[in-house]
């Protein structure tokens, strides 16, 4: 099987060095926390809201279903 090479357009794969990063995600507030870079970088970044989205919406459904076995569980056994 052949080897496929990199879309043109697609940015390097390696993470650059510490002097280099500013030059490829653009320049940052030097005011900001590094919580509140995570979040807007990991949390809210348009790129990673679906994912998250999906992520909130798996656990929500988990601990909602385990509340409801809970609460109700006498309930689902036969009489």
């Amino acid at each position: 099987m052949a080897r496929r090479s990199a879309p043109a357009a697609s940015a390097p794969s390696f993470v650059p060095h510490p002097s280099q990063r500013r030059a490829v995600g653009g320049g940052r507030d030097e005011d900001q926390s590094a919580f509140s870079r995570f979040l807007q970088n990991e949390i809210f970044a348009p790129e990673k809201l679906p994912g998250n989205l999906n992520l909130i919406t798996g656990v929500t459904m988990f601990f909602g279903g385990v509340f409801a076995v809970r609460a109700w569980g006498e309930l689902m056994i036969p009489a």
